[in-house]
């Protein structure tokens, strides 16, 4: 899954693609490097950032959408919490929805209805709201577990199909270096609710803070090495600002598990 990013104020690339024929541009290079799938995202989720409105959210979003579907993809993904967003994201021509809080608008799971798949993200806001502090977990894999069950269960109630539901951990969202780490360790602990695994560690602090990377760049490259744990610990989907590295790497990553099981 590569990264669009839609925003004047994302951590790592904010600005570069907020105007739609550049966003464009990026979007099919990340396809010609190898991406499945664009997660198109109009309202960065980084620490301290501005919220937007939702139609200031669209006004950056439908000229991207419609940009490339008259291109012929269709394999995108809109990274929003709002369901206005959404419905009219979907409508536009989108086909995922990527809710990075797991249903906090409760009338995102009856618009997912519509989409191919939903991503159901865990984040524990602190007493605050604010997502970028560490909270307390006695059992961060457990209660991490346990909140995504209950985001999946609802889905289901409002019917949506159980093979269209992915869910992600939400490393580096309301948790410490350690328990990124434990999260990224126990991932078959996650996969055992039986949906795919969506894992983004790109260029997040985490991933400066054990590595020492100093700029973007040293962070793709420790990103790769966290993706790569990440793919063998049971990760069905990476969300990654470099997909070419992460494409050569997880060739290898792929060729060394498929003579383990022969």
């Amino acid at each position: 899954m590569g990264v669009v990013n839609i925003t004047p104020d994302s951590f790592s690339d904010g600005g570069l693609y907020l105007d739609p024929t550049r966003a464009v541009d990026h979007a099919l290079a990340l396809l010609a490097d190898g991406a499945d799938i664009l997660d198109l995202g109009a309202e960065s989720t980084r620490p301290g950032s501005t919220p937007v409105s939702a139609d200031e959210e669209l006004s950056r979003l439908i000229p991207v959408i419609r940009g490339l579907v008259e291109r012929g993809v269709r394999s995108l993904s809109i990274d929003t919490s709002k369901a206005d967003v959404a419905k009219e994201a979907l409508a536009a021509g989108a086909s995922w929805i990527n809710d990075v809080t797991g249903l906090g608008d409760p009338r995102m799971a009856s618009v997912a209805t519509a989409a191919d798949a939903l991503v159901l993200m865990h984040q524990q806001p602190t007493t605050a709201g604010a997502v970028s502090d560490a909270v307390h977990y006695d059992d961060v894999v457990s209660e991490v577990a346990d909140r995504l069950a209950h985001a999946r269960d609802t889905a289901l109630a409002a019917g949506v199909a159980a093979e269209r539901i992915v869910l992600d951990p939400g490393i580096g969202f309301g948790k410490t270096v350690d328990d990124n780490l434990t999260l990224l360790a126990e991932l078959p602990r996650l996969a055992a609710l039986g949906h795919p695994l969506l894992v983004g560690v790109s260029r997040k602090r985490f991933v400066a803070a054990i590595s020492g990377a100093a700029d973007v760049e040293e962070r793709d490259l420790a990103t790769v090495g966290a993706g790569c744990a990440a793919a063998v610990g049971g990760a069905a989907i990476l969300r990654v600002h470099d997909v070419r590295s992460h494409r050569l790497a997880l060739a290898l990553v792929d060729a060394i598990s498929r003579v383990g099981t022969s």
